[in-house]
């Protein structure tokens, strides 16, 4: 059978398709299966010509915002590129971005094209403060999900929090099935150490959705309290300079370290003690998962898909978004108490390999793909 996972970035790109997707293709390595990933170079900007028409809705109603604007021409691009890139007829095509779902299904009208959607591009931008709540350009990327379900064979996403998300802007949201990412564990390797001082971390890119401006007030709450720590923030972003200046105002700046961006964190992140993220929103929580595969203990926020991989005191702990208390009284429990933090650390680990291994994500993605073969040699 032939494949084609179908990506927006390219896969060495942080996030939860590069975490996952990659690695699928040693899965399907054999005589049964044939994969290739699919991705638009940083370098294609500008090329794509060619008209576009919705089925579902008129996305020029939007054409005067700059982001409708681009979004629209990295959709022209992703077209230009597919057509110049890919003649070899595919059995079936996995997209894991909206842009690449639609492209592929117009140069490829024939092939089934399932559909993953891995997080909200709209809830992020409303959260960073770069669009209006039910501004046009809300209204549009919200229109592009009926759009997707009208085009695609099926539509896909990681968590049942954002199957509900996504159902008020379709017409059928009890045909979208639920597959959370899977890992492979043996890129994730738990190493027992004694840290002195407990040891925070969070991986993820720097923008106002992470609410990591809500972590530093939590610290800042622990430090008053003379309760040690050490903060390590992983990733890189827009907002590095605001939140470099808002450790230093609260007090924080010399307990933290800013490390940039790093290709590979699941590299050191087992030395660590506790993984947190108050995040404001997510689809899943992909470096959840990671980090419990790493065997730290779990602090996050009861968002999206978040409380789907924590439960409450059982394999970490969940906090309301944008409490700064609630955080830290959470942080002080799992400081405080090296015992139970083990505790929920190794529950964690022990959810994340039943519930989000690579091995699974594969049986279930062959289960999926060979029922559209099946039908397809039906309709012979």
């Amino acid at each position: 059978m032939r494949l084609l996972q179908a990506l927006f970035f390219p896969p060495e790109q942080p996030g939860g398709v590069s975490s996952m997707i990659p690695y699928l293709q040693e899965k399907f390595s054999s005589a049964r299966w044939e994969m290739e990933l699919f991705s638009l170079p940083k370098r294609i900007r500008g090329k794509g010509r060619e008209e576009v028409v919705f089925e579902t809705f008129d996305w020029t109603r939007y054409g005067d915002s700059p982001i409708v604007q681009k979004y629209m021409q990295t959709y022209r691009d992703y077209l230009w590129w597919t057509r110049l890139r890919l003649q070899k007829p595919y059995d079936l095509i996995h997209a894991h971005h909206p842009i690449a779902a639609l492209a592929m299904k117009t140069v490829f009208p024939d092939t089934p094209v399932l559909q993953t959607i891995h997080s909200s591009y709209e809830r992020e931008l409303i959260l960073n403060g770069k669009i209006e709540e039910n501004g046009p350009e809300h209204r549009f990327l919200t229109s592009v999900y009926r759009e997707l379900e009208a085009k695609t064979d099926q539509l896909i996403t990681v968590s049942d929090a954002f199957r509900r998300y996504m159902g008020t802007y379709i017409e059928y949201p009890e045909r979208v099935k639920i597959m959370p990412n899977g890992y492979d564990e043996r890129r994730f390797k738990p190493v027992p150490h004694e840290n002195e001082v407990p040891q925070l971390m969070a991986v993820c890119r720097l923008v106002p959705a992470k609410g990591l401006d809500v972590l530093l007030r939590a610290c800042a709450r622990l430090k008053e309290r003379n309760i040690p720590y050490v903060l390590h923030l992983i990733g890189d972003g827009p907002s590095r300079q605001d939140l470099e200046r808002l450790a230093q105002e609260l007090g924080v700046y010399d307990d933290t370290i800013f490390y940039g961006y790093t290709l590979h964190p699941e590299e050191f992140m087992p030395f660590f003690d506790i993984f947190v993220l108050p995040s404001r929103a997510e689809a899943f929580g992909s470096v959840f998962a990671e980090a419990a595969l790493c065997c730290l203990a779990l602090v996050g926020t009861s968002v999206g898909g978040v409380p789907e991989q924590i439960e409450h005191g059982v394999n970490g702990l969940l906090v309301p978004p944008d409490d700064p208390e609630a955080l830290a009284e959470a942080l002080e429990q799992v400081i405080g108490d090296p015992a139970y933090r083990y505790e929920l650390a190794r529950t964690a680990c022990e959810k994340a390999k039943a519930q989000y291994s690579l091995n699974r994500v594969a049986i279930e993605l062959k289960r999926m793909y060979l029922g559209y073969e099946a039908r397809g040699s039906q309709s012979l």
